[in-house]
């Protein structure tokens, strides 16, 4: 399957839709992945979330017809698909920090003007594939600290990383009860919403299926899942963190496309054991759900 043209479809088909209602679940079908694999597969191509870029790309439009038309401002709004005026006003000064009349009122167009992507058909023609094991993981039940997020103008990116630190500083996995391994931690990113971009990620251990969670904490079930995991290279403090942002792209825009495998749409979790201890050769695994495709672009 040809992940660039599957993606550009979609493209195209925002752009000529920009004045229609547009939704992740259609745009899925055009691309031929499923809701979850399209998100992730965007995500990694494109740099931003689906229906962020949507927005931007309208926000955009409406920024262009306000500068270089007189047409009312509603119309311009109702066109890009906001229902009220002042839903529109709020979207357009949010990004652009005016609002649609200062920016009429301007001397000139200025940004932030989000252009269509566009996608280098070289991007997925990487080097050596990165093996993964496959592995059937059984029903897992983790008990941890929770956080709510969103992927929209990297808000999760500024979140987890202080969500880290506070957990290592504070040493809160110290307190979680009876963990089965300890010095294993798991971070896990569940509850996702493609359409809005919110889920939550839990930074917690593994425990026995009953355990009680205490005050503060929560517990979360999984059931047993076929994972493609990808173990990161190794690298020294400096590099870590490029390092495993390197290994999730390489899976979005190398692996899956040639491996005949799509995301399964469920948890997907980092998992850091003593490997990640010392200051050289730091390593860690990547847990993703994976399932065959069943449809052919």
């Amino acid at each position: 399957m040809d992940y660039v043209v599957c993606i550009q479809r979609t493209l195209d088909y925002i752009e000529e839709n920009l004045q229609e209602q547009i939704t992740l679940v259609k745009l899925a079908e055009i691309a031929c992945f499923s809701p979850f694999h399209y998100h992730r597969v965007f995500q990694a191509m494109v740099g931003e979330s689906v229906m962020n870029y949507v927005r931007k790309r309208r926000l955009t439009y409406a920024a262009e017809r306000l500068f270089y038309t007189d047409e009312k401002v509603i119309n311009i709004a109702i066109d890009i698909g906001f229902q009220y005026h002042e839903s529109f006003n709020r979207a357009f000064k949010k990004f652009y920090g005016v609002s649609p009349k200062q920016y009429r009122n301007a001397n000139r167009i200025s940004g932030p003007l989000r252009g269509k992507a566009c996608l280098n058909p070289k991007l997925l023609q990487g080097g050596p594939m990165m093996e993964p094991k496959l592995v059937t993981k059984p029903a897992f039940h983790i008990i941890g600290y929770e956080l709510k997020t969103k992927n929209e103008d990297g808000q999760n990116n500024k979140d987890i990383p202080e969500f880290w630190q506070q957990y290592m500083q504070n040493k809160l996995g110290c307190k979680i009860p009876n963990p089965i391994h300890k010095n294993v931690e798991l971070g896990i990113c569940t509850n996702f919403s493609p359409e809005t971009g919110e889920f939550v990620y839990v930074i917690g251990m593994e425990v026995v299926k009953g355990t009680q969670a205490p005050e503060g904490m929560v517990c979360k079930s999984f059931p047993e899942m076929e994972y493609a995991v990808f173990t990161t290279p190794k690298s020294n403090d400096e590099s870590f963190s490029s390092s495993i942002q390197s290994t999730w792209n390489y899976i979005f825009t190398e692996w899956f496309p040639q491996s005949g495998y799509e995301h399964n749409g469920t948890v997907e979790f980092e998992l850091y054991d003593e490997r990640c201890y010392g200051s050289d050769n730091k390593e860690m695994d990547i847990y993703i759900p994976v399932k065959k495709q069943t449809v052919n672009a």
